[in-house]
């Protein structure tokens, strides 16, 4: 529920980039403990039979899409920190992006799994690995299907620090 100008929100820890004046600021993780955390994100790319077929038969003249997506996401899930300007730099031990194609529908379901033993989730680091392998499916593909579309990008599980693991579904 949204509050008046004046009045605190009804749970702080939602506006944990905001000081005590209102002022954007990074979150201090100083004495917050290690522990593993992991994310998994999950977004799914539409794009007409035909051209999920091209991709499966590797017929997409500028390469393995898959492959190129995949590189792609790791990257990104590793550069977050350059683009979301209040993430922290993380010391990342594992990231993983699997597909899953549906053939009949013309979907590529993206998972991406992020993984570290620090203060503080991987979860941006995950939804930036996904978001990013399906631009790149959409950008190698754009020349032969102009229907592609981007479809729920979203974190479908999270775990570690004090929250535990917690399982997200879509709307």
């Amino acid at each position: 529920m949204p509050t008046a100008p004046n009045e605190q929100p009804e749970t702080p820890a939602q506006l944990t980039h905001l000081n005590e004046q209102g002022s954007v600021h990074m979150v201090d993780v100083t004495d917050r403990p290690e522990t593993m955390r992991e994310a998994i994100a999950q977004a799914r790319v539409r794009m007409l039979p035909a051209t999920l077929y091209l991709i499966e038969q590797n017929q997409i003249s500028k390469g393995s899409v898959l492959e190129v997506a995949r590189i792609a996401g790791i990257m990104a899930a590793k550069q977050t920190p350059q683009i979301i300007p209040l993430c922290h730099p993380l010391p990342m031990t594992h990231i993983d992006i699997q597909f899953t194609l549906e053939p009949e529908t013309g979907f590529i379901f993206i998972e991406g799994r992020t993984r570290t033993h620090y203060k503080t989730g991987v979860d941006v680091e995950a939804l930036m690995a996904v978001s990013i392998a399906a631009l790149t499916i959409y950008d190698m593909c754009k020349g032969v299907d102009t229907t592609i579309t981007l479809e729920q990008a979203y974190i479908a599980q999270k775990s570690g620090g004090k929250s535990g693991t917690v399982n997200f579904q879509p709307a």
